[in-house]
């Protein structure tokens, strides 16, 4: 499986990073989609790989959002990863969602700080929205964008609503830029099922645009593409990709 391919990678550079007493930084997401790949690195947590040389950035967080909601993508990274593996509390970094507006413009000049002083991005791992958002990088955000508070767009709003219960979507987000997950050494785009499979063919296979914000990876050779069977229908065999 190509999820067992995705962790085992991630693995590998932990191992080899650990030998030296060097630190790995993982640039992690939320989601359905990284769930296979977090389900892996936690069995192979248990089976001996150490993650306490781990340091993690998560790509977004809702604003505004409490992290003790469960709504909130503090709570879903401790419930499907962090409380399963050994990586200690300090090493995790994800947006606060809780802090005052008028701070979120220093906050997320700290932000980007943080990975710059930590060596930037060793892996990343992104997902992609149906508007072709990585991160909360919607439509419009350009190249050079960092991290910064966004809009959500109705569509993305729409799929996250079977998350809330019926309580409001916010309305905004804290979200990493293009810019800065460009940065990252490796990247890995995750898509699953036959919903994803027309916007990763937009992504992939037409021009290079801010209207499809995923689209600025096309031709990155830090870029490992990893699709189920359904996800990647419509580009067939025009680029590669692991299937899974």
């Amino acid at each position: 499986m190509a999820s067992v391919h995705v962790a085992n990678s991630i693995t590998d550079v932990i191992q080899k990073n650990n030998a030296i007493n060097r630190q790995t930084i993982l640039g992690l997401s939320t989601g359905n989609t990284p769930k296979p790949v977090y389900d892996e690195l936690i069995r192979l947590n248990k089976a001996g790989t150490s993650f306490r040389n781990v340091v993690s950035f998560n790509l977004d967080e809702y604003y505004p959002m409490s992290g003790s909601s469960g709504k909130s993508y503090h709570s879903y990274m401790h419930n499907h990863f962090f409380s399963h593996v050994d990586i200690p509390s300090q090493n995790i970094h994800i947006p606060d969602g809780s802090i005052a507006e008028h701070e979120i413009n220093e906050y997320c000049k700290s932000y980007e700080q943080k990975i710059t002083d930590f060596g930037g991005i060793d892996i990343q791992i992104l997902g992609i929205g149906r508007t072709g958002h990585v991160g909360f990088n919607e439509p419009g955000s350009g190249i050079d964008s960092i991290t910064r508070l966004v809009y959500l767009e109705d569509i993305t709003r729409q799929d996250a609503k079977i998350h809330f219960n019926g309580s409001p979507v916010p309305e905004k987000a804290i979200t990493m830029g293009i810019k800065t997950i460009l940065e990252a050494k490796k990247i890995y785009l995750l898509a699953w099922g036959e919903k994803k499979a027309e916007i990763i063919a937009k992504s992939f296979l037409q021009q290079v645009s801010s209207d499809c914000p995923v689209s600025f990876l096309q031709g990155n050779k830090k870029l490992e593409l990893v699709l189920d069977e359904p996800a990647a229908a419509m580009i067939q065999n025009e680029i590669q990709v692991n299937r899974i």
